[in-house]
């Protein structure tokens, strides 16, 4: 990722604001290192201005805040995708995952064996979307309509993800469709580690070459076109 390439994020919880900023520390790093080291700007940041992360310090800066990066724009102020649409394969990590709180660790395995992840947003898809993105799927996956009704039921995570030959290699740090399968042959892919059945198998991933590029287009061209 380039350095002017930003992650947005709106986190919840009780007091999401004051729990922030103690993860977080201090905003100068040097104050962060001294005071709470275990803190995101004490372990990431380098001074007063590269200190990691940035949070909101109240709750009207958040209303603020969350406004400008999620509550729509102009057209001409909308915020562009990171997507670069080459050497590229769609990962979406599933409503289960993402509901569990175990997204961040298959973004870490991702991150681990060699992946660039240029793209990454979270999407909360209607039934027709999901079913069009789909479609493909439908007659030939006999769990198509769980599928459906599982992707539809809460945010997923897509992320464009890059490499050479990288549609290839993401199928294989995903594993077999069938978690069970998965776990018995490849137990170290994401579907063994996270994945319950063909339905809830932790991710998707790009089947064909030729369909990575089509696949990110779809979420960071199409979708986000239709967002804005």
């Amino acid at each position: 990722m380039t350095s002017d390439v930003c992650i947005g994020m709106e986190l919840v919880r009780d007091d999401a604001i004051n729990k922030w900023r103690e993860v977080i520390g201090p905003t100068n790093s040097a104050d962060a290192k001294a005071q709470k080291p275990a803190s995101i700007r004490a372990k990431f940041g380098v001074d007063n201005t590269l200190n990691a992360v940035h949070g909101a310090d109240a709750a009207t800066s958040h209303t603020r805040e969350a406004g400008f990066w999620f509550g729509g724009m102009p057209a001409e102020r909308a915020m562009q995708t990171t997507a670069v649409n080459n050497n590229c394969s769609l990962l979406l990590i599933k409503p289960h995952i993402v509901k569990e709180g175990l997204a961040g660790q298959i973004i870490d395995i991702v991150l681990e064996a060699g992946f660039e992840i240029s793209a990454m947003e979270m999407f909360n898809l209607s039934r027709p979307v999901v079913e069009e993105f789909f479609d493909v799927y439908k007659g030939v996956l006999p769990e198509y309509l769980p599928l459906i009704e599982h992707m539809s039921s809460g945010p997923m995570i897509a992320l464009e993800v890059r490499q050479e030959n990288v549609v290839a290699a993401l199928r294989d740090l995903c594993g077999p469709h069938d978690p069970e399968i998965a776990k018995h042959l490849r137990a170290n892919t994401i579907r063994a580690k996270f994945g319950y059945d063909r339905v809830r198998n932790a991710v998707h991933c790009t089947d064909m070459p030729e369909d990575g590029c089509l696949e990110v287009q779809y979420f960071f061209r199409s979708l986000q076109k239709h967002q804005f």
